[in-house]
């Protein structure tokens, strides 16, 4: 989509739409308010017919108002005006893309950005605009054998920003929209491809593409031999069940100062986990291909840093491999022994996440990060516990832990803290190693956060659990590309460009 910033007076817009916002008891906001005044009333004499009341979901098309340029106006509901909130104007914003991209318009021009809102600034409504605006355009079609999209689909998109001036943090704010928007899709499209497709060769291979988008990016590809010869013994372990070799795919960027420490990104990449021996039941299998969101999300976060440039040292980390029922694979009660050298009795093999993070985490050391956060949709738990709306948050660090919430509040991606005391610790003692890899029936979620955490003793850490924000079931089945808005916000905080 191409983006474009607008002021001034918003009745002399030419545009083929233009949205505006209603608030309830037929309120208009904002932008709207000038153009009732140059329209002589046209609006409100048109909500006082009872059309519309401002209700967050309702919309009325008008055309031919008078006095102004805009050929068409969309009045979308916003709710009352004292609960109105990021969220709700870009749930609004997107609810007016998705009807229009189904229409015949193919430009349309943004005034809910110039709405004041509690606790926010321009460029992240700006930001939001452009990624909801993509959200709303995303389709999935690369294996269809005839794609069916939309006739005249949105091509042109503009940001009305009001009488304010379009300074370069205003462009700016644009552009880390696209950008974080792009990381998005990428991860989109990586999750929503099958598991025979989307496989940890394929993940190592869009790696590669995405090194080579910038001289800044380093990709290294670790094979099985190198994995066996660094002991990751509980990483490998979960790979003997399947056929597709294991991939510890290593993305460097440095863009920051030489000695400045990096952060460091691990997702789990698992491409598609069907339990192992510890099967898991027939029904919905199928969305176990999205066990590698947490990758997915990385490599999209890490595909945004380099789209806008940022002046860090980034790292990402993504241990991949399929988890499947075989004569090889681990079995209930075995023993397997980490890159740290700690040893983990498999009392069930279908918690294999956290056994190729546990490596990973411990690779991680080589780079003495700044921070580590590592994403997986780890666990059943955490679904039952803040269901698809919050993904869960647990860290040895506090202040780490209210950096990712503040990212997640921002982009509206929002996380919620767990917390990750040494009672829960207890639950994870094992008769015959070092620790077993679950915890039984409470706290799932904790105890598996608690695993890791053993794991990440050396440096700040936090851990992401999205097993409930990755992706969506149902009639509207597919990722949601959680949580790269969050950690875009989260890198741009680090690289002193945001607020």
């Amino acid at each position: 989509m191409e983006y474009h910033v607008k002021s001034g007076d918003p009745s002399a817009l030419r545009t083929a739409c233009l949205v505006l916002g209603v608030f309830t008891r037929r309120q208009l906001a904002g932008p709207a308010r000038q153009i009732d005044q140059a329209s002589n009333g046209h609006l409100s004499a048109i909500l006082k017919k009872g059309d519309m009341e401002g209700e967050t979901g309702q919309s009325l098309m008008l055309y031919d108002i008078p006095g102004i340029q805009a050929e068409r106006i969309l009045l979308v509901g916003l709710g009352a005006e004292k609960e109105l909130t990021l969220k709700s104007v870009i749930t609004a914003w997107a609810g007016a893309v998705k009807q229009l991209n189904e229409s015949s318009v193919i430009e349309v021009t943004n005034a809910l950005c110039a709405l004041e809102i509690k606790e926010t600034d321009l460029a992240q409504r700006l930001r939001e605009s452009v990624i909801a605006a993509e959200d709303q355009v995303y389709r999935f079609d690369q294996c269809k054998s005839e794609a069916k999209p939309p006739k005249r689909p949105l091509k042109k998109l503009s940001l009305f920003i009001g009488e304010q001036k379009k300074s370069q943090a205003v462009l700016r704010a644009v552009s880390q929209g696209e950008a974080i928007a792009g990381g998005i899709t990428l991860a989109k499209n990586l999750s929503n491809l099958p598991g025979n497709l989307c496989t940890p060769s394929y993940l190592a291979d869009q790696a590669r593409q995405l090194g080579k988008q910038s001289t800044k990016l380093k990709i290294s590809v670790l094979e099985e031999k190198q994995m066996q010869s660094l002991g990751m013994g509980s990483l490998l372990s979960v790979s003997r069940g399947s056929r597709e070799p294991a991939k510890l795919i290593v993305m460097e960027y440095k863009g920051g100062k030489p000695k400045s420490k990096p952060v460091v990104l691990i997702g789990k990449g698992l491409t598609f986990d069907a339990g192992g021996i510890s099967l898991k039941p027939a029904a919905a299998m199928d969305e176990m291909k999205y066990d590698m969101c947490g990758g997915a999300s990385v490599m999209g976060a890490m595909a945004a840093c380099v789209r806008m440039e940022l002046p860090i040292n980034l790292v990402v980390i993504v241990p991949s491999s399929e988890n499947l029922p075989d004569g090889a694979a681990n079995k209930p009660g075995d023993i397997v022994t980490s890159m740290s050298g700690q040893t983990i009795e498999i009392l069930n093999t279908d918690a294999e996440g956290r056994l190729i993070l546990c490596d990973a985490l411990t690779y991680a050391e080589r780079f003495d990060p700044a921070a580590v956060v590592d994403v997986a949709t780890l666990t059943g738990a955490c679904i039952i516990a803040l269901g698809s709306q919050a993904s869960g948050l647990l860290s040895n660090d506090d202040k780490l832990a209210a950096e990712l919430l503040e990212a997640g509040n921002r982009a509206t991606d929002r996380a919620w803290q767990l917390p990750l005391w040494d009672e829960y610790q207890e639950q994870l003692k094992s008769n015959f190693a070092d620790m077993a890899n679950i915890g039984g029936k409470g706290a799932g979620t904790i105890t598996a956060a608690c695993f890791l955490s053993r794991y990440a003793k050396k440096f700040k850490w936090a851990h992401l659990d999205i097993a409930g924000t990755a992706w969506r079931s149902g009639d509207q089945k597919g990722a949601t590309g959680r949580p790269v808005s969050l950690l875009s916000q989260f890198l741009l905080k680090r690289a002193g460009q945001a607020k």
